[in-house]
């Protein structure tokens, strides 16, 4: 399958995907910052995305990111409904879960891969929730979460990036994702917001 650039004059009424689920870990301030940056102001798709982070210390990424974002940025909210066009960031120590009817969950049960947030449990909920209609992502990182989760997304149907070696930090998380075989598209980090903005407006090609 390769992207490709809409024919002039096409316009496509719905988006091909509803919701794109992005994971980072070590290194992944720098890179979810820069992806969040470039995707375009009129994406009509739900973002959610897991950083780990320090959960001893207050997050500032929704501040952070909304000053480089043209997307609305924001911590996710328990119960909260999930709009196309804006940003939920997992908020630190709560598991960050997509429910089927477009809402939010947010917990504390216990440590997956040795983190919480878990972009595992994230991935697999969206999954559950969104089937074929997903696309996950995977950032640089260390450890492997992300992978089981990645293949729960490959399973329904979705849709699977993950950042090259070159362009990683620490590939450790995109590694362990590639290695599952569920990833369909291995790209740098300039590359995966154009990607992701393609994706959704459904201009892709075998």
């Amino acid at each position: 399958m390769r992207l490709t650039n809409p024919p002039a004059g096409r316009t496509r009424p719905d988006p091909a995907f509803d919701i794109v689920a992005i994971a980072a870990s070590a290194g992944g301030v720098h890179a979810l910052t820069d992806v969040l940056r470039r995707l375009p102001a009129n994406l009509e798709a739900i973002v959610v995305c897991v950083q780990h982070l320090d959960p001893r210390h207050r997050s500032l990424l929704p501040e952070i990111m909304s000053r480089r974002s043209s997307l609305p940025v924001a911590h996710a909210e328990d119960g909260k409904q999930l709009e196309p066009g804006h940003v939920y960031l997992a908020p630190p120590d709560r598991h960050l879960l997509v429910n089927r009817d477009g809402t939010i969950s947010l917990t504390q049960t216990e440590l997956v891969n040795f983190v919480r947030p878990s972009a595992d449990l994230m991935f697999e909920s969206v999954a559950a929730a969104y089937g074929e209609r997903a696309i996950a992502v995977v950032l640089t990182g260390a450890g492997k979460d992300g992978s089981m989760g990645v293949t729960a997304i490959k399973m329904k149907g979705g849709t699977v990036i993950a950042q090259d070696e070159a362009s990683s930090e620490f590939f450790s998380m995109p590694s362990a994702a590639i290695k599952t075989g569920a990833v369909d598209f291995v790209l740098s980090l300039e590359e995966i917001p154009a990607a992701l903005a393609t994706l959704v407006a459904g201009e892709v090609r075998d």
